[in-house]
């Protein structure tokens, strides 16, 4: 009865800090091993296994924010305290991949590559992976300019300079930041439609700490175009973003005219119609974002 414990998104630059705690409880598995040797279609087969036969499984689970505001030492053990907070049968040990205890446990054993020795501790791994890259997949959607679904939140080169391109999300830890790691790769200017797509992603960080879901962006027909598209409780907003590099040009509130009042209802409706949005209030919004490294000015609702 040994519970094993990894952790997965450590040195991400971007995403939440997720550990798993496994207790398999004598349930044999053919194929544990360290998730990142395996493939991703084996990792999701396996994943699959061990929750059907496992005693128990916990995920614990930090984000971004959270990190950058208690450090990674105290969010590598809170994430583990909230994994092991699942496991509610009796076991007799804890073994945690690594050299640092993250639970203050006497039955605590810690080894390296245990991830390799240990199958509950494999298996910790996995399904911490197979959750945390999941969700990660999901944030892409939601943010499509960073390919989240592919690197998962770690640093390569394309998630360098989509950084630079359109700036940090509400994902990305802020702790990195003041490092060199989000310096581009190479001197770029930023064309208007990266400047553009920076002022959309400030946007959407507004609105999540509002509490919005982001459900899409950039929805586009032949006939129209919506922003963003996002819900609050029973509330679907649509909201126009419009941006001016210069306070100089002019409020961005200034370009929704009555003309383009009536082509965001039309464009709204449309929308509402193909996805059968009959129980939803449906409201217009429009974002004034200005500035070099564009910052919202005015998020307001129009009806």
């Amino acid at each position: 009865m040994i519970v094993g414990i990894d952790e997965v998104g450590r040195g991400a630059w971007a995403g939440p800090l997720v550990v798993g705690a496994v207790l398999l409880g004598g349930a044999e598995i053919e194929g544990l091993t360290d998730s990142k040797l395996l493939a991703k279609k084996r990792r999701e087969e396996l994943d699959l296994e061990i929750r059907r036969v496992a005693t128990a499984i916990g995920l614990g689970w930090v984000s971004a924010p959270h990190l950058d505001k208690i450090g990674l030492t105290a969010a590598l053990k809170l994430a583990s305290r909230r994994a092991l907070a699942h496991i509610r049968h009796d076991y007799h040990e804890i073994v945690i991949d690594g050299t640092i205890a993250f639970v203050d446990d006497p039955r605590v054993t810690l080894m390296k590559k245990a991830d390799l020795l240990v199958p509950s501790v494999s298996a910790a791994s996995i399904v911490a992976k197979v959750a945390r890259d999941n969700y990660m997949k999901h944030l892409g959607a939601i943010f499509p300019q960073y390919k989240f679904g592919s690197h998962v939140g770690y640093g390569t080169a394309a998630h360098r300079d989509a950084v630079h391109i359109h700036g940090l999300t509400p994902l990305h830890r802020r702790s990195w930041a003041s490092s060199e790691v989000f310096e581009p790769t190479k001197t770029s200017i930023l064309t208007t439609k990266q400047i553009g797509d920076r002022a959309e992603s400030e946007t959407v960080r507004h609105l999540l700490t509002m509490g919005h879901d982001i459900v899409a962006r950039n929805w586009r027909t032949r006939y129209c175009e919506i922003d963003i598209v996002s819900r609050l409780g029973d509330t679907i907003y649509f909201t126009e973003v419009k941006y001016r590099k210069t306070a100089r040009q002019g409020g961005g509130m200034a370009a929704i005219t009555a003309k383009k009042q009536r082509q965001m209802t039309f464009a709204a409706e449309l929308y509402a119609s193909k996805y059968n949005l009959k129980n939803n209030n449906l409201r217009l919004a429009a974002a004034d974002v200005t500035g070099q490294s564009p910052m919202l000015k005015e998020f307001l609702e129009i009806l």
